[in-house]
């Protein structure tokens, strides 16, 4: 499993993404000025994170998704921890959700 940051053509994870947030016109809003973070396997997406610089060392987690073959495998809780260490200066990274899915799963770190 590899997670890299993505710099260019980040809507080619839209269908990911939508798992999280499904307006495509609230991911418009906060994906070209976030950082999107793709966790693969043989070239294969399995998760995506987008995170936003909020201020000095804050940062949110704006969208976090997991393609539905491979939730419940801890994918999630490697992202966020991937993310957290990501940033050097990070004090504080809140969490942005709408989903009682995302929210449970981000509770049990």
């Amino acid at each position: 499993m590899h997670i890299r940051l993505v710099k260019s053509d980040k809507k080619r994870f839209l269908d990911l993404l939508l798992l999280a947030d499904e307006q495509e016109s609230m991911i418009d809003r906060y994906i070209e000025r976030g950082d999107l973070f793709v966790m693969e396997e043989k070239g294969e997406a399995k998760a995506v994170a987008v995170v936003t610089r909020e201020g000095q060392g804050i940062y949110e987690l704006k969208n976090l998704a997991v393609a539905p073959a491979c939730q419940r495998k801890g994918y999630g809780r490697m992202m966020v921890e991937h993310v957290w260490h990501y940033y050097a200066d990070c004090r504080t990274l809140s969490v942005s959700y709408t989903h009682l899915r995302a929210h449970e799963t981000l509770r049990h770190l």
